[in-house]
């Protein structure tokens, strides 16, 4: 049984690519890139890893089969972050009807967070969304996710058109990956 819980949603979109604000930083052997095979053991892993703490859980019973055919498709491209090359983060974008991609999934690794990645990786991803022939570039948040997920997306010039609140039940157990201590 799980946790009734309930959660705001945001949801954010660019309409033009003059509207985004790029990260400003550098951060010294950043290297991002696409990852052309599609390999659900890679999807798989950042996805348990990276959102073991913000209560990403919809994927996780999906076998190698479901997997595959998410992510073996032409609008859909997963591009990771490397720092000092090792894997960091990742970002699928999803091209979608209407000329729309969605940033469906963004995150880092926990290692990985506050070293001033997430702006820079939020920045290409969305260069490379606007590449896709996009019209629109669009992303949701929710209050689960972390703290400075919705201050990012707006930072970088995102911004909200809607904002939903609905109950949900987090499944029992599920934890964080993250080392304490």
């Amino acid at each position: 049984m799980g946790t009734p819980t309930l959660v705001t949603i945001y949801y954010l979109e660019m309409t033009s690519p003059d509207e985004l604000v790029p990260a400003q930083r550098t951060v010294p052997g950043l290297a991002i890139r696409q990852a052309r095979i599609p390999c659900p053991e890679l999807n798989r892993f950042f996805y348990t890893t990276v959102g073991a703490d913000w209560h990403w859980y919809e994927r996780l019973s999906w076998d190698d089969h479901q997997w595959l055919a998410y992510l073996d498709r032409p609008e859909l491209e997963t591009w990771i972050a490397y720092l000092e090359d090792t894997p960091a983060g990742y970002v699928e974008l999803e091209k979608q009807p209407g000329q729309q991609v969605e940033i469906a999934y963004f995150g880092l690794l926990p290692r990985f967070v506050g070293r001033g990645i997430g702006g820079l990786f939020l920045t290409a991803a969305i260069r490379r969304a606007w590449e896709m022939d996009a019209r629109r570039v669009w992303v949701h948040t929710c209050t689960l996710d972390h703290p400075r997920a919705l201050q990012n997306y707006q930072a970088r010039g995102f911004r909200l058109y809607d904002t939903v609140e609905k109950v949900v039940e987090l499944p029992a157990g599920q934890g964080s990956l993250t080392p304490t201590g």
